[in-house]
């Protein structure tokens, strides 16, 4: 009987507090929650928008407004992730970005292991080029170069077998 009541209170106690169900009921942090609202007209609207974002309502200016569908979302700067201080704590410090801070539209473009827009070149952009097109030229002026010299490893003809001839033996050489 004792077993029995355990099972039941067991069952309860798993059934109330049920991991769908408890997800379910923070609806908090979905993507409903970061889809951008209508473009601020006034300047109420415009604080409003900028607390939502988390970002000083000096620095806050929205796309504008050309129809393309980013509404209030802040316009920040085009900063690659190798230009953040690699040394602060961040929250999450793979992406150098902290917790709740706004993520730049074009964020899949500028990420750490894709295209950095602050990079700059130990060389110029034209030196690089040189290089390049100087490296492949040389490997095609080799390759089709040695296509027009042919080489072959010496080689003897080869050794069959004939009635008569005698290609080795196992007797001492005479000085002839």
């Amino acid at each position: 009987m004792n077993s029995l009541v355990k099972s039941v209170k067991l069952g309860f106690i798993l059934k109330s507090s049920s991991p769908v169900l408890s997800s379910v009921r923070s609806a908090g942090h979905w993507n409903k929650d970061f889809r951008p609202g209508d473009y601020p007209k006034t300047e109420e609207e415009r604080i409003a928008a900028a607390r939502k974002y988390n970002v000083h309502i000096k620095e806050y200016k929205p796309y504008p407004d050309d129809g393309t569908g980013n509404g209030d979302y802040p316009l920040l700067p085009l900063e690659g992730v190798d230009l953040r201080d690699p040394f602060y704590p961040w929250d999450n410090p793979e992406l150098k970005r902290n917790f709740e801070e706004p993520i730049h539209e074009d964020f899949d473009l500028i990420r750490d292991d894709r295209w950095d827009a602050g990079r700059t070149f130990l060389k110029p952009v034209w030196h690089l080029w040189l290089q390049t097109i100087g490296c492949l030229g040389g490997l095609a002026i080799l390759f089709y170069g040695g296509e027009q010299i042919r080489m072959f490893l010496a080689v003897t003809p080869p050794q069959l077998y004939k009635e008569g001839k005698v290609y080795y033996t196992f007797e001492p050489a005479t000085n002839e």
